[in-house]
């Protein structure tokens, strides 16, 4: 193992502006650096408060003078420096106004940007090139595509842009006939199968946005004479697979002699509960299956606004942790205000940086090679959007991605993964994507499904291999004998659960009428307020193709009431669909125990984290219990510490109490 791959890199994100004491600002930075063992600085240009709209003219030359003042003295100091030019086509107008001849950004309501650019616009691609042209021309080891290089979430417009006139020119060249704005929106939302337009359309919006990304990656690399590289700030891939994108020729497209830096999004931007790590788990998993081997991945710690009452500094260390379970090269941190002009002003951050590197570098120290994932799969593809069919016919009802299994999965003990494995989950709307080729290859093995997903496949004929006929889809509103479905009841022993135990299922959304076929293994039954037997609520079933099915009646599971009786269930289901070859890890002992699971060779690591307020001992449920398991505490902003294990009647239990936000690091 290299050097460099044993201690984790922090990447400072930092603004300083044009003024005369620019250099003394920047040996301030420099010096806090090297106080707290930052590796890189992320250089903004004019960003957040500071941002006028795109940069010309004299307005660009004072900023670029800034940037290269800066970059000398923080390269003299040791450190690498990058550039995040701020905006590509623009992120939000909050007041401003184009002043440059850019062709707006037009929403599918009309709506028109008074700063932000379409992709198609030949004056915007011009200037795009000549700014990164120009900076390029500084040796920064990184430029930066800010994460508003989308078509999507451009404040104000409803929803986003891309439905501008030179867009719609494009398209009626691929449709062969003129088309208007609101003619293609009904078309791309109508209800039902997907419009021939939609697809047209997503061609248009990603080889426009290709285009762009090629051509930067050859100015950047002329102008830099191959020294320099791109990076991209990406968002979530559900709203990305709306747009169309194909990550694989993007990043091909921004690639510099092969090289091309990822910066994933992953976690909130303030203070939030510690449970929603199992999404920011789950953001990373999946975008790592999107990103080819060579692209370096380098996560955001966001902050917004930037100040430290914004996010607490135990959340930032237990995401940087999170980042540093998923395999990132670096960590990239906004933890100064972008508005602070001096770094040497905020002990609090040092303390912060200084406190978090001790875990850190005990991860990276450890950090296996060629680490594979463990966990239930969970099946999506990044052309989902183009499959999905639509019912209220809004373009936001084109995004679904595995994201709620992944919460329902994780936050009790399941460890997920972003691709193919023994045991999958497919629920809701996803289902429609897969052709019935990829559907009957899944139902060869063990497959989860929820109500909504089990509907559809029943109306496409595979309900013989569910174990149970799916009836409607039952409103919680709906009035449909024999009354409003209320509790869910335990019909024999599951697992550690005791038969009659109840679950509440009164504030779901829609729940699966389901009917068990010959040969189904009842769990539960769903019941109505006074005892009457409304539906089954979650049976299983080894099908004619020797797979092994687990149907869940709730078509919301993440939304179902939470509790230990839950649990319990869905362990003795992940269980039954593993068959006579269990190897999961399952985690249990607290709520919001959430495990990250991975196999490098014969080496295992199973890592959990506390997402609960509430002290916890975690308790493993290993099919095949090790010899020797080596477990050890990783507590918010402390030095890493061995902690001891004990085995119970069955599952391993930690013997010390993690803490919130805590990790605890198990390997054998």
């Amino acid at each position: 193992m290299s050097p460099l791959a044993r201690r984790a890199r922090y990447h400072l994100r930092f603004q300083l502006s044009p003024g005369d004491d620019i250099g003394d600002r920047a040996r301030s930075l420099a010096k806090v650096c090297g106080e707290n063992g930052v590796d890189e600085v992320v250089l903004l240009l004019g960003a957040e408060q500071l941002h006028t709209g795109h940069l010309a003219g004299l307005d660009e030359a004072r900023w670029f003078a800034a940037a290269a003042e800066a970059g000398r003295v923080l390269t003299d100091a040791g450190l690498d420096v990058s550039l995040n030019p701020w905006v590509t086509v623009g992120h939000a107008d909050r007041g401003r106004v184009d002043s440059l001849g850019f062709a707006p950004m037009v929403s599918p309501t009309g709506e028109i940007a008074t700063a932000q650019a379409s992709f198609a616009c030949p004056k915007w691609r011009s200037w795009l090139y000549a700014h990164y042209g120009l900076f390029a021309g500084l040796g920064f080891r990184v430029l930066w595509a800010e994460d508003d290089f989308r078509i999507h979430n451009h404040a104000p417009l409803t929803w986003g842009g891309g439905f501008e006139p030179l867009m719609l020119e494009r398209l009626a060249a691929l449709v062969g006939e003129p088309v208007t704005r609101e003619q293609v929106v009904a078309a791309v939302t109508a209800p039902g199968p997907p419009h021939p337009w939609r697809a047209l359309l997503q061609q248009v919006w990603r080889t426009a946005q290709l285009e762009v990304a090629e051509g930067l990656a050859r100015v950047v690399h002329e102008r830099s004479e191959g020294g320099s590289q791109l990076g991209l700030m990406s968002s979530q891939p559900a709203l990305h697979s709306v747009e169309g994108r194909d990550w694989a020729a993007l990043f091909t497209a921004l690639s510099v002699r092969r090289r091309v830096t990822h910066r994933p999004h992953f976690a909130p931007y303030s203070d939030a509960p510690a449970r929603g790590l199992a999404s920011a788990l789950w953001s990373l998993e999946l975008q790592r299956t999107l990103r080819p081997r060579q692209v370096a991945c380098e996560p955001e710690i966001e902050n917004w606004p930037h100040t430290s009452w914004s996010k607490s500094d135990t959340q930032t260390w237990s995401e940087m942790v999170t980042a540093q379970l998923s395999g990132a090269d670096a960590l990239l941190l906004n933890v100064h205000p972008t508005h602070a002009e001096r770094a040497d002003g905020f002990p609090r951050v040092d303390r912060l940086l200084r406190r978090s590197r001790p875990a850190l570098d005990w991860l990276a120290a450890r950090r296996p090679e060629r680490a594979v994932p463990l966990g239930v799969g969970l099946p999506w593809r990044q052309d989902a959007a183009a499959r999905l069919p639509t019912v209220t016919g809004r373009l936001d009802e084109l995004e679904a991605d595995p994201a709620a299994a992944a919460d329902f999965l994780l936050g009790y003990g399941v460890p997920v993964i972003a691709q193919r494995a023994p045991v999958q989950a497919l629920f809701g709307r996803l289902a429609d994507v897969f052709d019935d080729d990829e559907i009957r290859e899944l139902l060869r093995g063990g497959l989860l499904l929820d109500g909504g997903a089990a509907h559809i496949l029943a109306e496409r004929g595979f309900a013989g291999l569910l174990g149970v006929r799916v009836g409607q889809l039952v409103a919680r509103s709906d009035r449909v004998p024999p009354g409003p479905y209320a509790v869910e009841q335990v019909a024999q022993k599951a697992g550690a659960t005791d038969e009659g135990a109840q679950l509440s299922v009164d504030v779901q959304p829609a729940l699966a009428r389901l009917e068990p076929l010959a040969g189904a293994h009842v769990l539960t039954r769903i019941r109505t307020p006074d005892g009457r037997t409304w539906g089954a609520g979650r049976c299983h079933f080894v099908n004619a193709l020797g797979g092994r099915v687990a149907v869940l009646a709730a078509t919301a599971p993440a939304e179902l009431a939470r509790g230990d009786e839950g649990q319990r269930l869905l362990h003795a289901s992940v269980r039954f669909l593993e068959g006579d070859t269990p190897r999961l890890p399952l985690v249990s002992g607290a709520p919001h125990l959430i495990p990250h699971a991975s196999r490098a060779g014969d080496v295992h690591r199973l890592a959990v984290v506390n997402g609960s307020a509430d002290p916890a001992r975690p308790r493993i449920d290993l099919p095949s219990p090790p010899s020797s398991v080596r477990a050890t505490l990783l507590a918010p902003l402390d030095v890493p510490a061995r902690a001891a294990t004990r085995p119970t009647d069955g599952p391993l239990e930690l013997e010390h109490e993690l803490p919130h936000r805590g990790w605890a690091v198990f390997d054998w």
